[in-house]
């Protein structure tokens, strides 16, 4: 009997490694991917180019909205997605914080698609008229650089403000019931409150801010799939080159997605920079200076050394770029 016992014991055990085994490699066949309501993604996303591509290498892909970067990079730091995109400044937060993160690739700057708004009737005309005032913003995202360098450029200190720190959906809520005097936002929240509020723009990032966009993984998935990753930035490159070439058909395409005007999501897609590139030492440079400056201001608890979490391509996969 306890013979009988034992051999069903082995059996249920073998058949639960099977199962998990089973599990472990379904997970690795698939390629997680967060997005945000923005950006060459949501085109990728639209057109299944890469589900095609990947499928050849045995690989699916699943896709994940977040609401902003730093919700994007929290969930690739827990480990529900491999790889996503964010603004410049969510990494750096990220990277405070201990995310085991590797920066891939950069889209060029776009500096138009970000800003700090207020209301149509608003007495504010200058960025300097926000000392003291309520400024709301999503805490870590790409916009929270601008506005540091925003106050810099106008001879205010960052504390001569009073953050209120909301995502985006709630930001919109409180400026619109008049409870911030300003907000700081990215596209396409930005174009639409312009468009829906005729929300003022009081400065966005052109002279002060490059607002470039990362695409990150995981370190363990960039190192140990590196020809997804290549394959990944190809798609995106090619998908941002379509783009930049054809705006109205892109907008017939996200509009939709997006749950946005069609007049709304052109001018987001208009404003957005279209070209992925692997990390330059100038971009490297750029991002540092973003990482001191936030460590200056003791937002993030110690300084960081961004050269030390980028992705350095395989010799035959930096050769094909």
């Amino acid at each position: 009997m306890r013979t009988v016992i034992l051999r069903r014991g082995l059996v249920a055990l073998f058949a639960a490694a099977v199962s998990f085994g089973a599990i472990t490699q379904a997970q690795a066949e698939t390629l997680r991917i967060g997005y945000q309501k923005y950006g060459t993604l949501v085109l990728l996303k639209a057109k299944g180019t890469l589900e095609k591509r990947l499928a050849a290498q045995g690989v699916d892909v699943q896709w994940t909205e977040f609401p902003g970067g730093p919700q994007l990079l929290e969930g690739l730091n827990v480990g529900s997605i491999d790889f996503g995109v964010t603004g410049e400044t969510p990494p750096v937060f990220a990277q405070a914080a201990g995310a085991d993160l590797l920066y891939v690739a950069y889209e060029p700057p776009a500096p138009h698609s970000e800003a700090i708004l207020v209301p149509k009737d608003s007495s504010i005309q200058s960025v300097k008229e926000l000392k003291g005032k309520k400024v709301v913003l999503n805490k870590g995202s790409n916009v929270h650089y601008l506005l540091v360098r925003a106050l810099e450029d106008a001879g205010l200190k960052y504390t001569d403000i009073q953050t209120v720190f909301l995502p985006p959906a709630d930001a919109r809520a409180a400026f619109e019931r008049g409870s911030v005097d300003a907000w700081v936002i990215w596209d396409p929240y930005q174009a639409a409150a312009e468009q829906q509020l005729q929300a003022r723009t009081l400065r966005d990032g052109q002279d002060i801010v490059d607002n470039h966009q990362f695409y990150l993984a995981t370190k363990p998935y960039a190192q140990k799939n590196p020809e997804v990753i290549k394959t990944l930035v190809e798609e995106v490159r090619a998908v941002g080159e379509w783009a930049k070439a054809n705006p109205e058909d892109v907008t017939r395409q996200v509009s939709p997605l997006l749950g946005l005007p069609a007049d709304i999501t052109l001018t987001s897609m208009k404003r957005q920079g279209y070209g992925a590139l692997f990390l330059t030492p100038e971009v490297v440079a750029a991002q540092q200076k973003i990482a001191d400056s936030f460590y200056q201001l003791k937002l993030i608890p110690k300084p960081l050394s961004i050269k030390d979490v980028i992705w350095t391509p395989p010799a035959a996969v930096a050769k094909a770029h």
